[in-house]
């Protein structure tokens, strides 16, 4: 095998893990992986309990808040962030999320969508929260109120 080959075949490979960990800009999908990234960093954890393509107020708060330049560069800083997506067709998502969700859902207790969990770097419960009117200056301001609690 041609150096360029495999030099090739790792490219591909690392493109292929870092879609099934991600979900978007800055986000997870794994929650052990982000878990271990948590505790590496020292940084907590936001969890986002979404339907993404179904939930007005999951949809409106990821437009509001999550899209936003503020949020995202307070987050890429301060904060692990985890997606767990209940999509209506959950085919769409890597193998085992579904079930992972389903499971963290059951956990935690998670009643409706949006839920937000803010976890500490070792992966305890904080605080849980949802959507907040106001906008992204306004949510970094409650969320880091919930990180002064760690």
């Amino acid at each position: 095998m041609t150096l360029i080959k495999l030099s090739s075949i790792v490219s591909l490979l690392f493109i292929t893990l870092a879609s099934s960990l991600s979900a978007g800009e800055g986000w997870m999908t794994d929650f052990e992986a982000a878990k271990a990234k948590a505790a590496s960093e020292n940084k907590p954890l936001l969890l986002d309990f979404t339907g993404s393509d179904w939930c007005g107020w999951c949809i409106k708060l990821d437009k509001e808040v999550f899209s936003q330049d503020e949020f995202k560069a307070y987050a890429n800083d301060s904060l692990i962030l985890v997606e767990l997506d209940f999509p209506r067709d959950s085919s769409s998502l890597p193998a085992g999320v579904a079930e992972q969700n389903e499971a963290l859902a059951e956990k935690y207790g998670i009643r409706g969508f949006p839920t937000i969990l803010i976890l500490s770097p070792e992966g305890e419960l904080v605080e849980k929260t949802g959507y907040q009117r106001g906008g992204a200056a306004a949510y970094v301001e409650h969320i880091k109120e919930i990180v002064a609690k760690i």
